[in-house]
């Protein structure tokens, strides 16, 4: 499924209040048969939406879709390039795919990815309306050269966004993790495309937890957490976006100019593995230390 038909997305909205509609009502919304609403409601569970059935009330989308709305999250941000999208491979490959047609800060967001990925090929669980998958677009004139300390100065940002929504306590992980009380909350995915002595085009990746389903979340191999458990407050994802898009603005046009130095001292504030014992990956090798944090 590469994205939602007419009938789907008519389907989805009317589930979206988390009340209980007839297949009755369904069929006549949709102009379709009962046995249609059935396969309708099966490729939306197929994408990871939570619908469940019951005899004499009809169809539920549990807890009801926050769908994404790139209006809204062009007015918060004051950004005039935000693609949102049902489905995609993955927000980072269609950023990709367009440089060279698009500007700076040129943002997609997706509640779906088919293909979506973390580091090292490996594959980001991605449910629908579920999460926050995003990504963002930036071209730095100065080549890539000056590019070492981005993934920290994203992870920055991040945070700076969760905490203008009210998550306090979030720690960052080097090089690209954002953690809670040891336990993944999100992931960044840097990719460049760049020639040594060309301007470099950059497509950010951010991948936010937000509400993950136990069986979503026995996917994962590794301790996890979402916003969602974290407060009593419902995490609106355009407002997140919408402060994600403005903190990464922000950040970057600094960052151009002066480097990761104006933000080490934050860095080491957030750091949640500072001065504790680590393993660090190379390749098939392991080295122990003590984490020291970084240098400009």
């Amino acid at each position: 499924m590469s994205e939602l038909n007419e009938k789907g997305i008519c389907l989805l909205k009317l589930l979206a209040d988390g009340k209980f509609h007839s297949g009755e009502t369904i069929g006549l919304a949709l102009g379709v048969s009962r046995t249609s609403v059935n396969n309708y409601i099966k490729a939306l569970q197929s994408i990871g939406i939570d619908i469940y059935k019951v005899k004499g009330k009809g169809y539920c989308c549990v807890g009801g879709i926050d769908l994404l709305d790139a209006k809204k999250i062009k007015i918060s941000s004051q950004s005039k390039h935000v693609d949102v999208k049902q489905i995609v491979d993955s927000t980072n490959q269609y950023l990709l795919d367009k440089i060279g047609d698009i500007e700076k800060g040129h943002t997609c967001i997706a509640e779906y990815q088919l293909k979506g990925r973390g580091r090292r090929g490996r594959t980001w669980v991605s449910p629908f309306a579920s999460h926050l998958y995003f990504s963002f677009y930036w071209r730095f004139d100065s080549g890539i050269d000056r590019l070492s300390g981005l993934s920290l100065l994203v992870g920055i940002a991040t945070v700076n966004a969760l905490e203008k929504m009210g998550i306090q306590g979030v720690g960052l992980k080097w090089p690209n993790d954002i953690y809670y009380q040891n336990k993944k909350l999100a992931g960044i995915l840097i990719e460049l495309n760049a020639q040594a002595t060309e301007a470099c085009h950059c497509v950010i990746g951010i991948g936010i937890n937000v509400r993950m389903s136990q069986e979503q979340g026995a996917l994962i191999d590794q301790p996890w957490i979402d916003l969602n458990s974290l407060g009593t407050k419902q995490i609106d994802r355009n407002e997140l976006s919408a402060y994600l898009i403005l903190e990464l603005e922000r950040l970057l046009s600094e960052y151009e100019q002066h480097g990761l130095k104006p933000y080490l001292a934050r860095w080491f504030n957030l750091d949640c593995f500072l001065n504790k014992e680590v393993n660090v990956l190379l390749a098939d090798t392991v080295q122990t230390g003590v984490c020291r944090g970084v240098n400009e």
